[in-house]
């Protein structure tokens, strides 16, 4: 876990809206930043995944970890995706490239 967590930070966290010059990250006690927190769900879901098109691991991500958000209604509407405030769905891409990078890696 400690590879990819590494990997998130160097690749998503250096440039992430929620962080310093430095990549350190400005959330506070109160806030959670969902890459992070999700982590090893998303890792999972992408192994599983018999799929390289982002589109479809998106949908999973949104079935498997965004359903059980606090943050969405049970309508499926999540006002920090629509306001692009959720660092998972801002960065997805990037996401998946980077953990793929690191199996590649190994």
């Amino acid at each position: 876990m400690d590879k990819y967590l590494s990997a998130i930070k160097l690749n998503i966290c250096s440039i992430c809206v929620d962080s310093t010059e430095n990549g350190r990250c400005r959330l506070n006690e109160k806030e959670t930043c969902a890459v992070e927190l999700y982590l090893p769900q998303i890792i999972e879901i992408v192994h599983n995944s018999e799929t390289d098109d982002v589109t479809v691991i998106h949908t999973k991500i949104k079935e498997q970890i965004c359903s059980n958000c606090r943050a969405q209604e049970s309508s499926g509407h999540c006002y920090l995706r629509e306001d692009a405030n959720c660092s998972l769905d801002r960065y997805f891409p990037l996401i998946i490239e980077t953990i793929q990078k690191v199996d590649q890696k190994n």
